[in-house]
């Protein structure tokens, strides 16, 4: 089977905030930005791989989702615990460094984890808990 990973999807409180930190803290590039219904969708990714994006998305916009589960996931977003990305790069000290200069809300440092890889903790500003390995 031949299946890639095209896109995934991160909830965003503040547009403008999380188009700020992919596309001038990460380095990513903007491949849409569609607002409707007073709600932006915004698609970014790394700019040398085109075939794999993230939707930042307008949780309280999501169908079928209840006025309780709505304040449940704004509660959970604004702990870091509603959802995660795994990132890798090639010199993670140099992530690190970009991180710290742009002001980015470090959770953890470089670190070498006893499961073998090399990485850091970082949150959106929507929350959302980055991890960003050292590639091998």
């Amino acid at each position: 089977m031949d299946i890639t990973i095209h896109s995934t999807f991160l909830p965003h409180a503040d547009p403008e905030a999380s188009l700020a930190f992919y596309r001038d803290t990460l380095d990513f590039e903007v491949r849409k930005d569609v607002a409707f219904g007073g709600h932006r969708w915004i698609t970014v990714g790394p700019k040398d791989q085109p075939e794999t994006s993230i939707v930042l998305y307008p949780p309280n916009a999501t169908p079928g989702v209840t006025d309780q589960e709505k304040r449940t996931i704004a509660e959970m977003m604004a702990k870091g615990t509603f959802a995660m990305l795994l990132l890798g790069a090639k010199d993670l000290e140099a992530v690190f460094q970009r991180l710290q200069d742009c002001d980015a809300e470090i959770v953890q440092e470089p670190t070498d984890q006893p499961y073998g890889v090399r990485d850091l903790g970082v949150r959106d500003p929507a929350g959302n808990m980055i991890r960003i390995q050292q590639r091998k």
